[in-house]
């Protein structure tokens, strides 16, 4: 790091060198999340984007976290996004999704880049100087993100997009959106699909429906339409009908990775919740600690339990991601179901050791259940997961009869 940093956002100072450890990453995320994200909590779980803690972590050399190194990143693979992930999870659910979802789209565009797309992008995003996204859920498909009904045609030497995409986080802030599509190419086989990088601001794509979830209030989910959207042939990624590639090479398991971080982090806190409220609090007839039950260490045990042998599984699901062993695959199916089922167990239990104070209206404690819940129900699902998993060990491929 520089001895003399420059002030950014609320006066965090800005190191703009990406990071050469996930040890050093997380360290600069920990610090983001307590000196800017952790004193917008409450504006952010009112709904507001958050943006400063976002550029923080931008100007922290931290938006090129999952490009390689060989392309100005840091090159920190899965282990650094589930990292950062669980970091920023701590302290707020909101700015790790977005964040997470940045790491992903950045993993997609720099999985096979084009020299005009590192140049018109990549390189921004590795400076710190262009948020991406995710644009593949929609409407018509459900959970099935991978079945795109956007459209994609030729329009002289460029290419129209026509359709709709749903709950895009980071939506009408980013500075581009990865956008799946059916093919263009009338000759693709059935069922292949492409993926387009949009820059924000053109024409035709325009924002609806402002995000009003239950949890994870700050993430702008947004329905986006797209209406005769107008890009370069060169705006799309990798070679048309390559998206199944990108989804289940690229896409899953940073995704994956990305939300299991973010969620365990979630666990973690709400067991430091409870962990916290059992040491200070005393019967107040008694004056004997909470902290001195037998039936409350057996719960917390029990917990403390729970939260460990998840995070186990997830850094050791990322690891072997990194380096493409032999059970990658069912780690990384396995690990964010088991993330969200921890994350939404640790915490119901968390409130009930807490009692009363933890189920006040936006006590962390209520916010962390809001928000834990969004990892059961965001695609891939638990169902889906649990499948895909059981589908991995038995050899047989993730989709399929």
């Amino acid at each position: 790091m520089p001895d003399e940093p420059q002030g950014g956002p609320l006066g965090f100072p800005v190191v703009t060198a990406p990071p050469v450890s996930v040890a050093e990453a997380t360290l600069r995320a920990t610090e983001i999340a307590e000196a800017v994200a952790r004193p917008l909590v409450d504006r952010t779980d009112s709904g507001v984007w958050p943006a400063e803690p976002l550029r923080a972590l931008q100007e922290a050399g931290l938006g090129g976290l999952a490009a390689p190194r060989s392309l100005g990143g840091a090159g920190l693979g899965l282990g650094g996004v589930a990292a950062v992930g669980e970091a920023l999870g701590r302290v707020c659910a909101s700015t790790a999704l977005c964040f997470g979802m940045h790491s992903v789209a950045t993993a997609v565009i720099a999985a096979k880049p084009t020299d005009r797309q590192r140049a018109d992008f990549l390189d921004a995003i590795v400076a710190g100087e262009h948020l991406t996204t995710l644009a593949l859920s929609e409407p018509g498909t459900g959970a099935a993100f991978w079945l795109p009904q956007t459209r994609m045609t030729q329009a002289g030497t460029g290419m129209r997009i026509d359709g709709e995409k749903s709950f895009v986080t980071n939506g009408s802030h980013a500075d581009s959106y990865v956008v799946s599509t059916v093919a263009a190419d009338p000759d693709a086989p059935v069922g292949e699909f492409s993926c387009v990088l949009v820059p924000a601001g053109v024409g035709g794509m325009t924002w609806v429906d402002a995000w009003n979830g239950v949890g994870m209030r700050g993430n702008s989910s947004r329905r986006a339409l797209l209406d005769g959207v107008l890009v370069g042939a060169d705006h799309l990624l990798g070679a048309e009908g390559d998206q199944i590639w990108y989804v289940f090479e690229v896409v899953a398991p940073y995704f994956l990775m990305a939300m299991a971080g973010s969620y365990l982090g979630v666990a973690q806190a709400s067991l430091d919740e409870a962990t916290a409220h059992l040491t200070r609090r005393a019967h107040g007839h008694t004056g004997r600690r909470l902290a001195t039950e037998p039936i409350l260490q057996h719960r917390l045990g029990e917990l403390w339990a729970q939260v460990e042998r998840t995070r186990r599984l997830v850094y050791w699901a990322a690891e072997e991601g990194d380096a493409g062993g032999p059970k990658a695959l069912l780690g990384l199916t396995a690990a964010k179901a088991e993330v969200a089922k921890c994350a939404v167990e640790v915490t119901n239990e968390a409130m009930t050791l807490v009692g009363g104070i933890g189920y006040r209206d936006r006590s962390p404690l209520e916010r962390h259940l809001r928000d834990a819940r969004a990892a059961e129900v965001m695609s891939p699902t638990t169902d889906i997961l649990r499948t895909w998993t059981g589908r991995a060990a038995l050899g047989l491929p993730l989709l399929g009869d």
